[in-house]
């Protein structure tokens, strides 16, 4: 941050590569599921949810989802364990996915890497340094925590 009126100076680097992190973040216990892969599509949608129903089995876990072309769901399996809940367009701020981005986001900014692994790495750290109490901080939302006895499946 600067003041008004003043431009901050920051290296930069003019390159573009990226890579995906797939998450799934509780607003009830602060639990995650975070995949990193190189790509976005149903197949690697429909992985991810196999995956993710293997951590804590006996748990059923509504993951909410927005209408990104990668989450049709009219031709995958999906795990007896996972409901998925469609939240309505332009509403990000009801997907606890998008809250953590959020905060992933503000603290990678101006931040400069020598490499996508070495962006990699950051991100795993990151992620990996996030804790149930940081969770629910970030994702905790009234839209959800107080709804929760209302949730039927």
């Amino acid at each position: 941050m600067s003041a008004i009126g003043v431009r901050s100076k920051v290296h930069y680097q003019h390159k573009f590569a990226n890579t995906y992190l797939w998450g799934s973040y509780s607003p009830i216990n602060g639990d995650s599921f975070v995949w990193g892969i190189n790509g976005v599509d149903t197949t690697i949608f429909e992985h991810y949810l196999e995956e993710f129903s293997k951590q804590n089995p006996r748990d059923c876990k509504i993951i909410v989802i927005d209408n990104a072309g990668f989450h049709a769901c009219q031709n995958i399996e999906i795990p007896d364990n996972i409901y998925l809940l469609r939240i309505p367009p332009y509403t990000p701020e009801l997907n606890p996915c998008e809250q953590v981005w959020q905060y992933i986001k503000q603290r990678f900014k101006n931040k400069k890497f020598e490499s996508i692994d070495t962006l990699k790495d950051w991100l795993h750290k990151m992620v990996q340094n996030m804790d149930s109490h940081l969770i629910k901080s970030i994702v905790g939302n009234h839209h959800y925590n107080d709804n929760l006895d209302k949730i039927v499946l």
